[in-house]
């Protein structure tokens, strides 16, 4: 299936108000900025967005309000991938009935199947829906990796469109390329490796950074496809020490803190996450500082008295 989607997805957090509450109102309006700041679409349900401390009602709220607000603006995506693959479908056909543009789907954590498994577990979610189907690489976090092989034969699948790929691994992506279609769509999944994915045959980037840096993101992005390489360099390099506060603890913890530092009250993040430690925090807000007006872009004030995540 070829699909008509942009380069830069952000993957968006679960605000939350200060009783630890999903914040619908706020889910609106951040979805709205991140549209208008560069992002071309919308991840939901992922790991950004706390989506293992959801529960399903959660879940249908945040999406019904960000779909009512942005409406066509911009492609909404839910991440829907579980380490059961019964829930999975479930959650995929919900998703559906929610209005969704497509699923991105996990490796199942901590199971560790087989790339077999891996196989006939993406098949079986495949065959559940019309929609199209985003695979996601990550096995930071779900102790397996997708194999470049078996994404190859997922791909002779007809609504698996894509793969967000975020092994941290490079040459993935160029092993990818060489056995894919040209209409199938690789992802970067680490922000830092953006504009070295996008050189080896990338489509673009499910960030986290676009959060913070939306516009510097796009701009990196479209200067690499003008052929403006020493201008996606430039910003590249601007933006790498930003990432490196984005990750230097837990994500979504410190988007979470730039966030309310840039004017947007997101609320703390749900145990088991927890605030970081000041040094930490210092190096995240001493980041922002560094990268500047021209990279990093204000909401409106700070609610006052509001914790931080």
């Amino acid at each position: 299936m070829s699909v008509n989607w942009g380069r830069l997805f952000t993957a968006m957090i679960t605000p939350y108000d200060q009783a630890g509450e999903v914040d619908e109102q706020k889910a609106a309006e951040l979805a709205e900025h991140l549209l208008q700041h560069g992002s071309d679409g919308l991840v939901l349900w992922g790991t950004t967005g706390e989506s293992p401390t959801l529960s399903a009602v959660e879940k249908d709220r945040l999406f019904v309000a960000v779909k009512e607000r942005i409406g066509t603006k911009g492609t909404l995506i839910a991440g829907t991938g579980t380490n059961d693959t019964r829930t999975t479908i479930a959650q995929t056909l919900r998703a559906k009935e929610l209005g969704a543009d497509g699923v991105m789907v996990v490796g199942p954590y901590y199971n560790k199947p087989s790339q077999n498994g891996l196989y006939e577990h993406f098949r079986a979610v495949a065959e559940s829906t019309d929609l199209p189907i985003m695979l996601y690489n990550v096995p930071s976090r779900s102790g397996v990796s997708i194999a470049p092989e078996t994404v190859a034969r997922l791909a002779e699948l007809p609504n698996i469109a894509a793969i967000k790929e975020a092994s941290g691994n490079v040459l993935a992506v160029s092993h990818l390329r060489s056995l894919l279609s040209e209409d199938f769509l690789v992802y970067s999944g680490d922000d830092p490796l953006t504009l070295p994915m996008l050189s080896i045959g990338a489509h673009g980037v499910v960030s986290v950074a676009s959060h913070i840096a939306g516009r510097a993101v796009r701009r990196m992005i479209d200067s690499y496809l003008a052929g403006d390489r020493c201008n996606a360099l430039e910003l590249h390099e601007k933006l790498v020490p930003l990432c490196e506060a984005l990750f230097c603890e837990v994500n979504p913890v410190p988007v979470k803190v730039m966030l309310q530092e840039l004017g947007f009250f997101a609320g703390a993040c749900r145990l088991p996450l927890v605030a970081p430690d000041e040094r930490k925090k210092a190096f995240m807000l001493d980041s922002m500082q560094k990268a500047g007006a021209g990279l990093v872009e204000p909401f409106l004030p700070v609610e006052k008295g509001s914790p931080s995540c």
